[in-house]
Formats: structure tokens, C-alpha cells, sequence
């Protein structure tokens, strides 16, 4: 017996989780019948599935017999039953081919991370990439554009490449541009990020040689900076959603459209606290109303961090209904934390040699 439940309660709670999820559709004794792997009769079935609906684990649907698992009932499902799937040869293999491209940017990999994840679910994806605290400052450049612009460049240690338009002061050229460029290689580049703004600072008067009021000029950069700094998230499949929401319900409808068009990082954010390593081995479980935003009340969110060593750590997720074949996609997403980090691995070593 695990907690408080029978042996014959957990086969039973198994096989409705395991029929509901293939058939969409409340489960009755008569299907469970032929399934258990121990002959029960319908009668015994029918009084197991009210006592599990009594303790909450099942819910009855309108007027059929059959019962659908609760939100109690499958988080007692992936804490206690759920035997993840381990993903077969061949998936393996077909993560990796899709990974086999050659990419110029971290950003890159985690932005196809999130396509690659969602394709292979048919549910939203959401990859955070690695938030790294030994970034370093790796280049510097300002590009003039014309009419009094320039544009401000930055290029992190990992490849990551951030810019932001700068209005230049009347008194600025192109000419007067190449001082500035020069000062900031020589005094900035190959600091941390987080040493960056400080030692600027200590610079302001060799920076008023070049620009009278050199403080917008130091805005823009820490701006790029914050940009350069800040965890980044990938959306896939974003609008797959909708695949999953009540048809007649047109407020929730509304809803989650307003979320997909406006609120991406509303979704993003529900990365930020679904991390809990005590869930198999890395893979972490959020039901329903354990999501912060109460739109979501119908989906669960499936998500694992990665670990790329110096280079930091992220996070990816998929967000797909409450009745999500659990075991297989446990799997997936544990198969794809390994395939990610060999790639990320493999792209940092080309990058630092």
C-alpha cells in the first residue's frame, strides 16, 4: 500500500489515467474489467472508483458512470505510480540529426531547442538559455548609420551578441567615434559583465574628451548590458494551447489568445520556479492550479534544468494538457536535457578554444 490507498485502488487509478489519457473520455468498470492485470468483477470496480472519488482522486463526469482522474489524482499519479518511458534508439537519433546543424550563437541552439521540442509533442515548448554568472565583456563596437546615429555593440563571452541605437552628440562623428572604440576595448573588455558599468564610471573623464555628456552614452550600454545579462526564453508551438482548451468555453478561448499574443512572458515565467530535483532526477511535474496563472487550470507543465558547467544552467519545459501521457513524455524530456547539454557542451568547447 502506498499512502492511503490499496493495492487494487492504485491499479485501478493507474489504468483510468493511463485509458483517459489514450481516449479523452470518462472511464467506466467495463472498460477497466478486461485490463487489470487481476480478474475484479464490475461490481468491485464500481464501489473502488467511488471510494476513490470520495477521497478525491476521481471525479464523475455529468451523468455517465465513469470517472475521470481529479488534479489530486494525477499529481498522486506522477509522485507515486509514473514509470517514465526511456526514449528508443531511434529518437535518440533523430533529437540528434535535428541538432546537427552549426550555429554561430547560444541564442541559436535554445531558440531551435524550443521548435525541435514542441514538434516532437505536438505541445507548447519553452527553453531558457543558460544564465551564466562568469560572463565576460568579449567585444565592443559602435557602427555609424548616418543622420547623428550610431549603433552600440556588444559581444559576450558565450557568442552572444546584443545592440541598441545611440543618437550621438552634435559635437560626434565618425572620425571621433574611433578614440571611444579604442578607450573601451582598452579598459573594458575582458571584465565580467558585472564589473562593466563600474569601471566606466572611473572613465567618465576620459570619455568627455570624445562626448560632452558621456552619461546617455553610458545608459545605452548598460541598457545592452542588462539585454546581454538578462535569462532569455524561447517559445514553441505557442498557439498548440489552444488545441487544448474547452471549445465552448469562448472566455477561456479569449483568454489564452490575449496570453499567446501579449503574454509571453507570462508564459516564460512559469520556468522560473517549476524546478524541484527531488522529481525525478531533474525533471520537475506542475498540475493545474499549482501554475500561478489560473488560465492554465487545464495543463500541466513538464520541465528540467540543464548544465552546461561554467557556462550556467537553464531550463526547458513543455506546457500541455493535464491529461498528457506522462510516463512518455518524463522520458522525452529527459532524453532531450541530455541531448542539449551534449550540444551546448560541444558549442561552448568550439567557442572557448
Amino acid at each position: 500500500m502506498i499512502g492511503l490507498l490499496t493495492e487494487r485502488q492504485l491499479l485501478i487509478l493507474e489504468a483510468i489515467i493511463r485509458d483517459y489519457t489514450d481516449l479523452g473520455q470518462p472511464i467506466g468498470s467495463k472498460t477497466l474489467q478486461g485490463q487489470l492485470p487481476v480478474h475484479f468483477s464490475s461490481a468491485t470496480i464500481r464501489n473502488e472508483m467511488a471510494t476513490l472519488e470520495k477521497k478525491g482522486y476521481l471525479v464523475k463526469e455529468h451523468s455517465s458512470s465513469g470517472r475521470i482522474p481529479s488534479l489530486m489524482g494525477y499529481r498522486y499519479y506522477v509522485d507515486n505510480l509514473v514509470k517514465p518511458v526511456k526514449l528508443d534508439k531511434k529518437s535518440i537519433q533523430s533529437i540528434q540529426s535535428l541538432f546537427s546543424n552549426e550555429y554561430k550563437k547560444v541564442d541559436e541552439i535554445i531558440e531551435m531547442s524550443a521548435k525541435i521540442l514542441s514538434n516532437l509533442t505536438n505541445y507548447t515548448a519553452i527553453t531558457l538559455r543558460p544564465e551564466s554568472k562568469d560572463l565576460k565583456l568579449e567585444g565592443f563596437r559602435m557602427v555609424p548609420l548616418g543622420t547623428g546615429k550610431v549603433m552600440v555593440i556588444l559581444v559576450a563571452s558565450d557568442g552572444s551578441v546584443e545592440s541598441q541605437i545611440y543618437d550621438i552628440p552634435k559635437n560626434m562623428n565618425g572620425t571621433s567615434i574611433e578614440p571611444v572604440i579604442r578607450l573601451i576595448n582598452d579598459k573594458l573588455v575582458g571584465l565580467p559583465l558585472n564589473k562593466v558599468i563600474p569601471k566606466l564610471q572611473t572613465i567618465l573623464p576620459l570619455l568627455t574628451k570624445y562626448i560632452e555628456q558621456p552619461q546617455g552614452f553610458i545608459n545605452v550600454f548598460g541598457d545592452i548590458l542588462n539585454k546581454t545579462a538578462k535569462e532569455q526564453f524561447y517559445i514553441g508551438g505557442s498557439r498548440n494551447l489552444l488545441s487544448f482548451a474547452d471549445g465552448n468555453n469562448l472566455d477561456q478561448l479569449k483568454s489564452l489568445y490575449s496570453l499567446i499574443d501579449d503574454g509571453s512572458d507570462k508564459i516564460g515565467s512559469l520556468v522560473d520556479t517549476a524546478i524541484d530535483s527531488k522529481n525525478h532526477h531533474g525533471i520537475s511535474v506542475k498540475i493545474g492550479d499549482e501554475m500561478t496563472d489560473k488560465l492554465l487550470l487545464d495543463y500541466s507543465l513538464v520541465s528540467a534544468t540543464y548544465n552546461v558547467g561554467k557556462h550556467g544552467h537553464g531550463v526547458i519545459a513543455i506546457l500541455g494538457p493535464t491529461n498528457m501521457p506522462y510516463s512518455k513524455m518524463i522520458g522525452l524530456v529527459s532524453a532531450f536535457q541530455r541531448e542539449l547539454t551534449k550540444k551546448l557542451i560541444d558549442y561552448y568547447h568550439d567557442f572557448d578554444n
